[in-house]
């Protein structure tokens, strides 16, 4: 018997969604009967693209720079506006700087951007999205959902990227602290933590012979992920079939946190 994974009427924010990861859930959350908005900040075509492969109907991009606080409520308000919901939440966009930087060379600038990205405006994202989840709740909506999107550098740190690992980390303890604190009120909190995956993101290291044999090494599997390997526990995390998962990480890279 196949078991659907369906988010029929459900409505989803998937940030980063024009492309790696965040398009791959775009098109499988579009495939399980959610209506989904994404942002944007560059790929513009892309998205164009995107959008109407899933269809214009369902599936609508939004121009938003998610640096910092101050833009994550007009993206949840221009959800709400376009489908009149709003029951998941994926925050899945961030930056990885891909130059290996010592602690004593990393520049203020540097360490305040990445954490602009990765942390602080997933934490007026999902501000922003709890209060809309919670007044649903409360007339009687399903449970809400929120994935945020770690990495295995969030649990074993990163050699010369401690911006990054100190960022993915955090999200972990704010899916810890988010899950209890919003599990009465009818909102599940998990996290997905990916490692080397075949995005743009990482593709200069990938593409760069020496290193992406060394990156290799560390993972048991001997490959690095694909986007929709990364996008399918992430959907299934916001179904049914999660009902009684909340404050989880779920690693899905291959193994490599187990040796690296």
């Amino acid at each position: 018997m196949t078991i659907p994974l369906s988010l029929s009427g459900k409505v989803a924010l998937i940030t980063g969604g024009s492309r790696g990861i965040g398009a791959a859930a775009v098109r499988m959350f579009a495939a399980a009967g959610a209506r989904v908005v994404f942002n944007y900040q560059k790929s513009k075509a892309d998205s164009e693209k995107l959008v109407k492969e899933c269809g214009e109907n369902s599936c609508t991009a939004v121009l938003c720079d998610l640096t910092g606080t101050k833009t994550a409520r007009e993206l949840v308000d221009a959800v709400v506006s376009r489908f009149g919901r709003l029951d998941i939440l994926v925050a899945n966009h961030g930056v990885w700087p891909p130059e290996d930087v010592a602690i004593d060379k990393m520049t203020d600038e540097q360490w305040r951007n990445t954490m602009a990205v990765n942390l602080d405006s997933v934490f007026a994202l999902v501000k922003y999205s709890v209060a809309q989840m919670k007044r649903q709740v409360r007339a009687g909506s399903a449970a809400g959902h929120i994935v945020l999107v770690s990495s295995t550098a969030g649990q074993r740190g990163e050699a010369f990227h401690c911006d990054y690992a100190a960022t993915k980390g955090a999200l972990i303890s704010m899916v810890k602290g988010l899950s209890t604190e919003l599990a009465r009120d009818g909102i599940y909190v998990n996290c997905v933590a990916p490692g080397w995956v075949d995005t743009d993101m990482s593709a200069a290291a990938l593409n760069d012979p020496k290193t992406s044999q060394a990156i290799l090494q560390t993972i048991p599997l001997g490959r690095v992920g694909k986007p929709e390997e990364i996008a399918a526990p992430i959907l299934f995390l916001c179904t049914e079939h999660a009902g009684f998962i909340t404050g989880e990480v779920f690693n899905v890279n291959g193994g490599a946190v187990l040796v690296g």
